[in-house]
């Protein structure tokens, strides 16, 4: 008896899931992704910058076995077993995994909406680049945002000169330890970046940022990178979900409501408790995904969630990067490879992810890192919840359409 399997989302968790289903003979893997080209989310910085396209042609990275649609899914039919595509039909399933990632939250600062750029999706970078591109040299660029994406955008630009000025809201690299934080720092003000930690942006408008302590800056090109939103596909499919939307699962990332629908990536809140979004925390969820559709085709019991991090890595421009360690459950270290030898770390790890994922493609199962142990901390953190039920979350607000 053959078993078909959607997978929803063609990004680094989609594509780990849905090589690794392949494993079996007797399943039917369908891939939906809007977009016919797999992207490098963690390279979008560097289209912007011109120095990479941060695609890949999914022929790269996708199992042979793995039938890809291009299209997007409008809703999920739990009770029949289906979704709906935009491009009109639906498609049946006997499982059904939901890694439709993430993109930019709606900014609610007024002006930002129209004036700033956002930069968490392909379309986003492409839209920004031409207009990159068009900007003079001494035009004032301002990036609102502290993390790594403004990070590597605000690096990015100012080594090809340009006048860039980052606005943080808080403190500069906030998952960075203090060291690591001052490296970054020393090498965006050796590259001329201005740094402004503590203040926000309160209004954008089409030549200028005002700001939380009454300052306006002059910006003739706002680049957006505050916070993450993640597609509505599970609540308006009437799906539990935690407060941002994610798909509400156990620590299998087995759906509360249905144990033919599993989570991963960015999409998933395992136990109300979700890893940090980044593409370390989504190839290892993919796997673990699969593993748990497996397990149920077989009626064996699933693995729980057990997840290891080793960091963050940044770049900062094509000459230098960090790559800041971290404890095993993703909380920084005093440890941390700097500039020259940091961007060739950074470089290794994008490299990898690809390798990773392509290796997984030509030997479906051959993938092995999220069965590295986390350690004790996240069962510590299940075990101070108690029997919470997770399905007690509240309900969450209409976030970032399916991208």
């Amino acid at each position: 008896m053959n078993t078909e399997i959607l997978v929803i989302g063609g990004g680094y968790a989609g594509v780990m899931a849905a090589n690794r289903l392949t494993r079996r003979d007797d399943v039917t893997v369908t891939l939906i992704n809007p977009r016919p080209t797999f992207v490098e989310r963690i390279r979008l910085h560097q289209l912007v910058g011109g120095s990479h396209p941060a695609v890949v042609e999914y022929r790269k990275v996708l199992a042979e076995g793995v039938r890809l649609v291009v299209d997007t899914v409008t809703r999920i039919d739990a009770g029949g077993r289906e979704v709906a595509l935009a491009g009109g039909g639906t498609l049946g399933y006997d499982y059904l995994v939901y890694a439709v990632g993430s993109g930019s939250a709606d900014p609610s600062v007024p002006g930002a909406a129209e004036f700033a750029h956002p930069i968490a999706t392909l379309e986003d970078a492409q839209r920004l680049r031409p207009l990159v591109e068009a900007a003079s040299a001494a035009a004032p660029v301002t990036i609102v945002g502290a993390g790594p994406t403004g990070i590597e955008t605000a690096a990015e630009l100012a080594e090809q000169g340009r006048a860039v000025t980052m606005v943080c809201g808080g403190v500069l690299g906030p998952y960075l330890h203090r060291m690591g934080r001052r490296s970054v720092a020393g090498r965006l003000a050796g590259l001329g970046v201005t740094v402004l930690e503590g203040v926000r942006v309160t209004a954008v408008t089409g030549d200028a940022v005002r700001l939380s302590d009454g300052r306006t800056l002059p910006s003739a090109l706002t680049v957006w990178t505050v916070g993450f939103g993640v597609p509505d596909l599970a609540a308006r499919s009437g799906l539990t979900t935690d407060a941002l939307g994610r798909l509400l699962t156990d620590e299998t990332l087995t759906s509360v409501d249905d144990e033919r629908i599993v989570a991963a990536g960015d999409s998933a809140a395992p136990s109300d408790l979700p890893l940090r979004m980044s593409c370390q925390a989504a190839i290892p969820l993919g796997a673990r995904a699969a593993d748990t559709v497996l397990s149920r085709i077989t009626g064996e019991l699933p693995a729980p969630l057990n997840q290891s991090f080793a960091g963050q890595c940044i770049s900062l421009g094509r000459g230098a990067g960090i790559f800041q360690f971290a404890h095993r459950y993703d909380v920084a270290v005093g440890f941390h490879v700097a500039g020259r030898p940091g961007a060739r770390l950074k470089e290794f790890v994008c490299q990898g992810i690809v390798k990773h994922l392509a290796g997984e493609a030509d030997k479906p199962g051959s993938y092995r890192l999220h069965k590295v142990s986390g350690g004790p901390r996240r069962q510590e953190l299940l075990e101070a919840l108690g029997d919470q039920d997770p399905r007690s979350a509240e309900t969450p607000a209409t976030v970032e359409k399916v991208a």
